[in-house]
């Protein structure tokens, strides 16, 4: 297996949650499922490391990283900022019938609100944020976007949320699509940022992310 292929298979496995943030990574275990030995294995932790996904810990393994407040903060802060730029890209470059793709994930994601199933109203809601950034046009927006919401993917689609949040969200999303459709660059730009406001204090409410006191993230040198 190339190295490439191994980072990949366990990113996917830790984005995915297979392993909590917080945990042990289970060297043997991963060495047996990817049929690799300890050395490629653990050259991937070294740049999982690097991305922030693993935490490497002196003579004792690896976990899984858990984000902070401040890193959950941060991260959303950038996300903000990509998502705002691609809705405003978006606006000028989308075709009418990625307008239409769109408007058709938005009418089921809202029927997934309707009969109560929050995952995969999550999975609609993720790929309308992501069929956004990828109306703009834009392939470098796009690695950023994907590689700063890489680290937040897990906190931010599934995160439980109040029927009143709920609400709020599928009406923000609302007021994405009618943006969307008459191509207004700044007010979707506004939407998308208030829009991932509201999910940053909604992930930081749920605890997600780890108090600043007991950040257990480790420098590597």
């Amino acid at each position: 297996m190339l190295h490439e292929e191994v980072v990949g298979r366990i990113r996917a496995i830790l984005l995915d949650g297979e392993i909590p943030p917080g945990a042990r990574i289970p060297e043997r275990e991963l060495c047996e499922r990817l049929e690799i030995s300890r050395t490629p294995l653990r050259e991937a932790l070294k740049v999982l490391a690097a991305e922030g996904l693993v935490q490497l810990l002196p003579h004792r393994g690896s976990r899984a990283a858990k984000l902070t407040d401040k890193d959950m903060r941060d991260l959303f802060e950038v996300c903000q900022g990509l998502e705002a730029l691609a809705g405003e890209l978006a606006c000028e470059r989308i075709t009418d019938a990625e307008i239409d793709a769109i408007a058709a994930a938005h009418a089921a994601m809202v029927q997934h609100y309707r009969e109560g199933d929050l995952i995969q109203y999550y999975r609609g809601n993720r790929a309308i944020h992501e069929a956004i950034v990828n109306a703009a046009g834009n392939p470098v927006l796009a690695g950023l976007y994907t590689s700063v919401t890489a680290r937040i993917r897990r906190a931010r689609y599934v995160t439980p949320m109040t029927p009143q949040r709920w609400a709020l969200a599928v009406k923000e999303h609302d007021a994405i699509l009618n943006a969307l459709q008459r191509r207004d660059g700044a007010g979707l730009a506004h939407i998308l940022r208030a829009h991932l406001r509201h999910k940053r204090e909604e992930v930081l409410q749920a605890g997600f992310a780890e108090r600043e006191g007991n950040d257990l993230t480790l420098r590597i040198a």
